[in-house]
């Protein structure tokens, strides 16, 4: 009777050899470095229209606002400046919207809600100055049509382009 047992007890035997081999398996360890440079960047990230609205004689001012949103990697330093637009003879000072006709509209566009900060152009004087944190920031600017000889009716428009100096 032992003699059936013995080729048994030779395959367990096998089979335990090669089971005890795996777990007696090395391993070797390694590393390798993550990199990432971060560089100051600035982006327009939003800019609303501005839409004075439908009137008629335009005998008082007429003022509305938009927002435009700024996202700069963070502890960067930057300005926003707004154009004078794309009306002929337009200045920071005296925007120009145009109909189709030629005709115009002169407006102004300023940083405070006071109405008295022109938002233009030259750095250090009349633009939006900020420092990034990363987040988008939202400025608001300040429109107003003052009372003006109305010109003939009609669709109205100009275009502003938003500069980020960082």
């Amino acid at each position: 009777m032992r003699k059936a047992y013995l080729p048994v007890l030779a395959v367990a035997g096998l089979a335990f050899a090669a089971f005890g081999s795996a777990a007696k398996a090395a391993t070797a360890t390694g590393s390798f470095q993550v990199n990432l440079t971060i560089q100051g960047e600035c982006k327009v990230q939003s800019a609303s229209n501005m839409n004075f609205g439908t009137y008629g004689v335009i005998d008082s001012n007429i003022d509305t606002t938009n927002a435009i949103g700024v996202q700069c990697t963070n502890s960067t330093p930057y300005t926003v400046a707004l154009s004078a637009g794309a009306g002929t003879g337009a200045t920071v000072a005296t925007r120009k919207m145009t109909s189709a006709a030629n005709d115009t509209v002169s407006y102004t566009v300023y940083r405070d809600s006071g109405r008295s900060q022109v938002w233009g152009v030259t750095q250090n004087v009349d633009t939006q100055a900020g420092t990034g944190n990363g987040a988008v920031q939202t400025y608001t600017a300040y429109g107003r049509v003052s009372a003006q000889t109305t010109p003939a009716q009609g669709a109205y428009s100009d275009l502003i382009a938003v500069t980020i100096t960082y």
